[in-house]
């Protein structure tokens, strides 16, 4: 959620930034402006009335003790009347308040200045790339049909049981699936996060926290009976950790990393680009979160950013990083970068980690600060991605180390799998 400090500084400038994002914030930009006005003119009336009653209680005890009991009556009755005009203010105070809450829930967050301006994916920018393409023979099999040759992931069957988008992982395929959650905690634990283990399900104030809510319900699976939803991302619960948190100096920055489940309903995805592993309702992942100081907190990106890159390299997949246009960023991102992996069978590319700024976007929604140099509360600047997602990892996998033997597995993860080679 914008600040009202970002705002008011600059409104012409937080209108043309948010243009970047397709989003038109005249209207709301403008209206909070004049609640804020509103707002700050009642508070200071509230104010002037309550030094008033102070002064107005000091002098009805020295009229009583002169005996002036005509004027101790009249002055008790100003006040009445000025704690009546209070009780408005009060509920006025209130309304504003709220109602500059509720259009800033509506508005998304400000785009960096290093965002470039687009429409969607076809504008983001190649900002590196690395890996070599696998040499393929023509007839090479998507990883649907290696699932299914060697035995791996069943999807019928998780059909069978929940619905599309639910597969079954068996023998080989669970293990590595195992072995590559094992391997991404260990990585970032080198990489001095902390690990969590958090909780699947969480109320709503988490999701307005992080900004899944208002914006994202209906990607959300909800538990209406006890208002709760399931995780889209270990994001959500992490985060959450600091919500009313005031953090001290010394213990910034906080590092922290998740293995989750998540789930997402993803209403509206079909053909060809969602079959497979290539887009599910629940998948695995790591995730690692990241509270900083604001002056930091693009340093810490671009340490996040290199920490994904290295996961890709150890597994040997080709990637690239795109830095996201303005019409392809969340709702609630400053900046975004997404890693993707070439799929050899598939001969496409595939999302496989978002690494983002949030800036203080989140942090005002949370109420998470820490104490400055100055004793004084300021707003963290949040970060998190994906370290990494496992679907398309597990996809690009299969598909790019098939061999008329088997399906060779990546050197950095025998340890975990026990075996080199499916076959």
């Amino acid at each position: 959620m914008l600040t009202l400090q970002q705002i008011n500084s600059d409104p012409e400038l937080i209108i043309k930034r948010l243009a970047v994002k397709h989003f038109d914030g005249r209207e709301p930009i403008t209206r909070v402006v004049e609640l804020d006005k509103q707002r700050r003119a009642l508070q200071k009336q509230r104010d002037d009335n309550a030094s008033v009653l102070n002064r107005m209680a000091s002098q009805i005890g020295a009229l009583m003790k002169q005996g002036e009991r005509e004027q101790a009556e009249a002055a008790k009755q100003q006040v009445a009347e000025l704690k009546a005009a209070n009780k408005d203010i009060d509920d006025r105070l209130t309304q504003a308040e709220a109602d500059i809450r509720d259009i800033l829930l509506s508005v998304p967050n400000v785009p960096y200045e290093g965002v470039p301006e687009g429409n969607g994916a076809e504008d983001n920018v190649v900002e590196r790339t690395g890996g070599s393409m696998p040499n393929l023979p023509e007839d090479a099999l998507p990883h649907w049909d290696l699932a299914r040759k060697y035995n791996l992931i069943d999807f019928d069957l998780g059909v069978k049981i929940t619905g599309a988008g639910f597969p079954v992982y068996i023998g080989k395929g669970a293990r590595l699936q195992r072995a590559l959650i094992q391997f991404f905690l260990d990585e970032t634990g080198k990489a001095g996060y902390t690990e969590i283990e958090p909780p699947y399900v969480v109320n709503e104030a988490s999701g307005l926290g992080t900004g899944q809510l208002p914006d994202k319900e209906g990607q959300m699976y909800h538990c209406q009976v006890d208002n709760f939803y399931l995780i889209p991302t270990a994001e959500v619960p992490v985060t959450n950790i600091y919500r009313d948190e005031i953090i001290p100096l010394e213990e910034l920055p906080k590092k922290n990393c998740a293995y989750s489940a998540c789930f997402r309903r993803e209403a509206g995805s079909y053909g060809k680009d969602v079959r497979g592993l290539n887009r599910l309702h629940q998948f695995d992942k790591v995730e690692i979160v990241r509270i900083e100081r604001p002056e930091n907190s693009y340093a810490a990106l671009e340490e996040m950013k290199d920490h994904v890159q290295s996961l890709l390299e150890k597994l040997g997949l080709p990637w690239h990083i795109l830095r996201l246009c303005g019409g392809d960023m969340s709702f609630t991102s400053a900046i975004t970068f997404d890693f993707e992996v070439f799929s050899a069978a598939q001969k496409r590319w595939l999302e496989v980690s978002s690494v983002s700024n949030f800036e203080t976007y989140q942090a005002n929604r949370l109420h998470c600060r820490y104490r400055g140099e100055d004793r004084k509360p300021h707003l963290c600047h949040t970060l998190n991605g994906s370290a990494l997602a496992l679907p398309r990892i597990m996809a690009a996998l299969l598909e790019n180390n098939q061999t008329p033997d088997g399906i060779l597995v990546p050197e950095c993860l025998h340890r975990y799998t026990g075996f080199t080679i499916i076959d």
